[in-house]
């Protein structure tokens, strides 16, 4: 069995950039191995219905521990 763990998600947050997120990963001792980009879904009212429209994308970083 292994202790930690290997693999960490890391999502850019709002006001911060890209690298402000590559270098918080490296701080906790990850090195990014994939970046993936999800849709944030939205309601909105049109006509009296609701739809579902996105909103944004949200950048998300999978980060593997460095060997130490």
């Amino acid at each position: 069995m292994s202790k930690g763990k290997k693999k960490e998600k890391f999502y850019v947050e709002e006001n911060e950039t890209i690298a402000n997120c590559l270098d918080r990963m490296s701080a906790a001792g990850y090195t990014p191995v994939r970046r993936m980009e999800e849709p944030v879904l939205k309601e909105v009212k049109r006509n009296g219905k609701t739809e579902v429209e996105v909103s944004h994308q949200r950048i998300m970083f999978e980060g593997k521990k460095k060997d130490e």
